[in-house]
C-alpha cells in the first residue's frame, strides 16, 4: 500500500467542470419523482384513512411494498424487469424519475395519513355544525391546517429523494455519481471527485433546508 498519498487539491476543484452537468439531471429526476410522488402519496394517504376497509387495504400493500424495498432494487425493476413485461425499452431518466415517485410517494402517504389525523376532531364536527359539506369542511378547514404540519417531513423526504438519485447511476443516469465515475475513469483521482460529488451534495440539499425553514415559519406565521 502507498503511505504516501497526498490529497490534490487541484485535481478535486479540476474535476467542478465534469460534475456540474450532473446537477441538472439529479434535479430533474428527484424533484420531477417528487411531483408524481406528491399526488401518488395524497391520493394513497387519504385511502388509509379511508372507513372502507376494501379502500385501506391497497393503500396498505402499497405502502409496506415500496417502503419495505430498497430504492435500488426498484429502479433496477423498473429499468430492467418491466420492459421484458412490456416488450420494449424504458428509458433511464423515466426509469429514475418512476422509481423516486413510487418509493417517495409511500412516504408522503404516511405524511399525509398523519397530517390529517393530527387534526383535532373537534374541528371537523364544528365544520360540520356550521353547514359545511364534509368535502368542504376538508378543503377549507382540515386540509390547510395538516398541510402546513406536513411541510417538515415533505422536505426531509424531498432530501432524501435527492441523495437517492446516487444510486440511480447503475442504470446509466448522468446525475452527480456517474459524472463522477466518467471523470474518475480517466483521472484516477477517486478520493477528491468524490469529495466534490459529496460536496455538491451537501450544497444541494443545505440549499434546500433553508429555502424550506422559510416556508415553515412563513406556514407557522400564517397560522
Amino acid at each position: 500500500m502507498d503511505a504516501t498519498f497526498e490529497f490534490d487539491w487541484a485535481a478535486a476543484f479540476g474535476s467542478i467542470p465534469h460534475l456540474l452537468p450532473g446537477i441538472p439531471w439529479t434535479l430533474l429526476i428527484s424533484f420531477g419523482g417528487l411531483a408524481f410522488g406528491f399526488f401518488i402519496g395524497i391520493f394513497f394517504g387519504l385511502l388509509r384513512i379511508s372507513p372502507l376497509r376494501w379502500l385501506r387495504w391497497p393503500a396498505i400493500v402499497y405502502v409496506e411494498v415500496f417502503r419495505g424495498t430498497p430504492i435500488l432494487v426498484q429502479v433496477l425493476f423498473i429499468f430492467y424487469g418491466l420492459p421484458q413485461i412490456l416488450g420494449g425499452p424504458i428509458n433511464a431518466l423515466t426509469a429514475g424519475i418512476a422509481a423516486i415517485a413510487i418509493n417517495s410517494g409511500a412516504y408522503i402517504s404516511e405524511i399525509v395519513r398523519g397530517g390529517v389525523q393530527s387534526i383535532e376532531i373537534g374541528q371537523r364536527e364544528a365544520s360540520l355544525s356550521l353547514g359545511l359539506s364534509r368535502t368542504q369542511a376538508f378543503r377549507y378547514i382540515i386540509w390547510p391546517q395538516a398541510f402546513r404540519r406536513m411541510i417538515p417531513p415533505l422536505g426531509n423526504q424531498a432530501i432524501i429523494s435527492i441523495k437517492d438519485t446516487s444510486l440511480f447511476s447503475v442504470i446509466g443516469v448522468g446525475e452527480l455519481v456517474r459524472q463522477g465515475q466518467i471523470y474518475i475513469a480517466t483521472t484516477f483521482t477517486a478520493m477528491e471527485v468524490y469529495l466534490m460529488v459529496a460536496l455538491l451534495y451537501l450544497a444541494i440539499t443545505w440549499t434546500l433546508s433553508i429555502l424550506l425553514r422559510q416556508l415553515e415559519r412563513r406556514g407557522l406565521a400564517g397560522q
